[in-house]
């Protein structure tokens, strides 16, 4: 069926909305001020992700979310749609995009493995070691304003492995060692953070169209993550899509 023009001017972003802070990403994507309009459409079904363009997987508890989408019938659905449909995971949402986990939970965690690294769950501690800090992110909007980094029980990027095909891993954010709480061990403090190769300190990376953050843009007042997942990973997508018949 052919689609109108309005609707073919539309993004349609679904957000996974099984646990976690879905309804703080729809509010920050409700505020975008785009040329084409960013259509919602939260996803707890397998037919509600056959709508969108591109997917948001919220921060909140992974294992919890894994167990959700499995129960819902969407985690074969999932791993279809990164596939070809840009997907961005934060917190949680990263750890379900990893290729591999550390820390996982007695029996294990199922995860989307969109992303060609190795993560682990908690790494820079308990809720009481989260903090925030402020973040110099390539790419962003204003890119010399930080971005406040909002992290609670946050994972850590263990290694990079991307393979001889797969799209190579682009850095767009690494954290200070000097902002990390004193309680966390995965990364020392008197660790050089300015070593390209040691990737614990990296808290947001892109791997062809997919994004991922270890924080919580959604729980700011600040929609540039938001604006730069549109612009940078979704749009491009859509321009290389054929037109519909």
């Amino acid at each position: 069926m052919q689609q109108s023009s309005s609707a073919r001017d539309n993004v349609t972003v679904g957000i996974l909305a099984l646990q976690g802070a879905f309804a703080e990403h729809q509010v920050m994507l409700q505020k975008l001020s785009l040329k084409r309009k960013v259509v919602i459409v939260l996803v707890r079904q397998p037919e509600d992700l056959e709508k969108c363009d591109a997917l948001v997987i919220p921060g909140g508890e992974s294992t919890t979310i894994a167990l959700l989408a499995r129960l819902a019938g969407l985690l074969e659905p999932l791993r279809e749609f990164l596939k070809t449909k840009p997907v961005w995971g934060t917190c949680a949402g990263a750890i379900l995009l990893a290729r591999a986990v550390e820390g996982a939970k007695k029996g294990g965690q199922e995860l989307l493995g969109g992303i060609s690294i190795v993560i682990e769950r908690n790494g820079f501690g308990s809720q009481v070691e989260s903090f925030e800090a402020p973040l110099e992110v390539e790419g962003l909007r204003e890119s010399n304003r930080p971005f406040h980094g909002i992290f609670i029980r946050a994972p850590v990027v263990v290694s990079l492995n991307p393979g001889p095909t797969d799209p190579p891993i682009q850095i767009i954010s690494r954290i200070s060692t000097s902002l990390l709480p004193a309680g966390q061990t995965a990364v020392p403090l008197d660790e050089d953070d300015t070593d390209p190769r040691d990737p614990r300190t990296i808290v947001a990376l892109r791997q062809g169209m997919h994004l991922l953050t270890t924080f919580h843009p959604e729980l700011t007042k600040d929609d540039r993550f938001h604006e730069y997942f549109i612009r940078e990973c979704v749009l491009p997508t859509l321009s290389r899509a054929p037109s519909p018949a």
